[in-house]
């Protein structure tokens, strides 16, 4: 073959490599354009497995009309200059393939590629008719053909991994008991109606939104509510608690850091707004952010530029930022403790989130689902509250809101053993207990006799709420609030006691 025939036919090969990552597709794409210069009548690459010896046809074409009949001989070997270590550990292969009566080509043109990333040695047969004259053409295919093998490895190995992630994702799916990703929002049509209405009016734009509402109230639900109605419900959604990160480290973790900026800084690092890139973050407790970290935050809002710790050059991320907090954000801005710039940068779009006590119409609906979560993680069937669990329930005002629903309702189901719910025992069990006094030494003569062990819980919920609430009254001898009070003793705040004491009808001279 002239030089420049077989330099064009190289060119078309290794366009052919670029154009196809399956190795399938390419032997089938390449083999019409080798028969214009060889008598070829099949193209074949395999790999041959050391232990047991066997062989494994990765992909393999036959040419219409080419002759069903293959040349007899023995095979011919390219010899490319001693390089490819791979060809003797071939040849010893196929001979005892041969030898053990298995399928083994006998003839053809052999090439042997270079070992893979799996240390296992390749090989191309080219079948021809005529051996002869031929070699220098098959030694430049070792190369384009190499590539192949790796593009081959990769696009399946993807594949594999591919298929791992969404297995896993249907097995987590499944245990969370949800048909996708998204967050559930129970109550969207009755308590949070008017929430889902701003939110559904947000969520379309990039304008940054700040959720209020108590702890536990389910401010992260809303946020990833927003972003799933978003334009960017395809990219990352990424939560910071920035009430959790140490102060020294939050500019590193929400911007990144240069290698070797400080001690321990050992390589670069990406931050969260970059990991957020085309995305969502959601940065929790927005009040708990130090002063620095808010200037830096406050750069990136008005123009959408940041620099890593220790960087010089100004990155961009396109992100949009959700914030939530429960803090009071004017007191804090009235004390210098949050910039007032900042607020108003991320209180574009305030949504507030009611609490569980203003949404009881939502609690049938809430505990139905935590129930049936709570069943089938302990015995694999939904558990259904019954009309006086409700009833009970609702005797509550629930300061810790939806997620102390939850664990309470979690609590019920296990002391019921998962086949009901004992509400009325996870609900006293839930209620905050007065600490338990030291016993006292040695009781001397004149000593006073210690007070007597309080009752175990029994009754309704009402009865032992009650109960407990007297029993601290008494200890703190009618004070409420205050160090040593009854709310204190109660870890609930006062005026959350006081409406309590009024709904029970506990009057607070009884202490006394």
């Amino acid at each position: 073959m002239q030089r420049s025939a077989m330099l064009s036919l190289m060119i078309e090969v290794r366009r052919e490599v670029a154009g196809h990552l399956e190795i399938q597709a390419l032997v089938e794409s390449v083999a019409p354009r080798l028969r214009a210069q060889l008598p070829l009548t099949g193209l074949a690459v395999v790999r041959l497995e050391p232990l047991p010896p066997r062989l494994d046809v990765l992909a393999a074409t036959r040419l219409r009309g080419a002759g069903a009949a293959l040349p007899g001989g023995e095979l011919a070997w390219v010899d490319d200059r001693e390089r490819l270590s791979g060809e003797a550990l071939l040849r010893r292969m196929l001979v005892e393939l041969r030898e053990r009566g298995e399928a083994a080509p006998r003839a053809g043109l052999w090439a042997a590629l270079l070992a893979g990333e799996d240390g296992v040695p390749h090989a191309v047969l080219v079948q021809i008719a005529e051996v002869g004259g031929h070699s220098e053409l098959l030694a430049a295919l070792i190369e384009p053909l190499q590539v192949a093998l790796v593009n081959d490895r990769r696009v399946h190995e993807l594949a594999r991994l591919r298929e791992a992630a969404e297995a896993d994702n249907r097995a987590l799916l499944t245990r969370l008991e949800r048909q996708d990703i998204a967050e559930t929002v129970v109550g969207e049509r009755t308590g949070l109606r008017e929430v889902m209405e701003k939110i559904d009016q947000v969520a379309p734009t990039d304008a940054p939104v700040l959720i209020l509402g108590e702890t536990g109230s389910g401010k992260e639900v809303l946020a990833r509510a927003v972003h799933e109605r978003s334009r960017r419900a395809a990219g990352p959604f990424l939560r910071v608690n920035c009430g959790a990160i140490p102060a020294e480290l939050v500019d590193s973790e929400l911007f990144g850091h240069e290698k070797g900026s400080f001690t321990g800084a050992v390589t670069t690092r990406r931050g969260w707004f970059e990991r957020a890139d085309g995305g969502t973050l959601f940065l929790d407790e927005l009040g708990e952010l130090p002063a620095a970290a808010q200037v830096r935050l406050l750069r990136v809002l008005q123009d959408g530029t940041f620099e890593r710790v220790g960087g010089q050059r100004a990155l961009r991320a396109d992100v949009r930022v959700i914030a939530a907090t429960h803090r009071d954000m004017p007191r804090l801005i009235s004390e210098g403790r949050f910039r007032e710039d900042l607020w108003y940068r991320v209180a574009v779009f305030p949504i507030t989130l009611p609490s569980l006590r203003d949404r009881m119409e939502d609690l049938s609906e809430l505990t139905a689902h935590f129930a049936t979560r709570a069943g089938r993680r302990l015995r694999g069937a939904p558990l259904h509250p019954t009309p006086d669990d409700i009833a009970l329930l609702s005797t509550y005002d629930w300061p810790g809101n939806v997620r102390e629903l939850a664990a309470v309702v979690e609590r019920a189901a296990i002391l019921g053993d998962g086949r009901r719910l004992d509400v009325a025992r996870a609900l006293g069990g839930g209620l905050p207990r007065p600490p338990a006094r030291p016993a006292a030494p040695s009781a001397g003569p004149g000593a006073p006799s210690a007070p007597p062990s309080p009752a175990p819980l029994s009754g309704s919920f009402e009865d032992i709420a009650r109960a407990a609430i007297l029993d601290a009254l008494k200890a703190a001898g009618g004070q409420i609030q205050g160090p040593g009070g009854a709310a204190e003793r109660l870890r609930i705040n006062p005026s959350t006691l006081r409406s309590r004491m009024e709904r029970l009808g506990v009057e607070w001279r009884k202490g006394r």
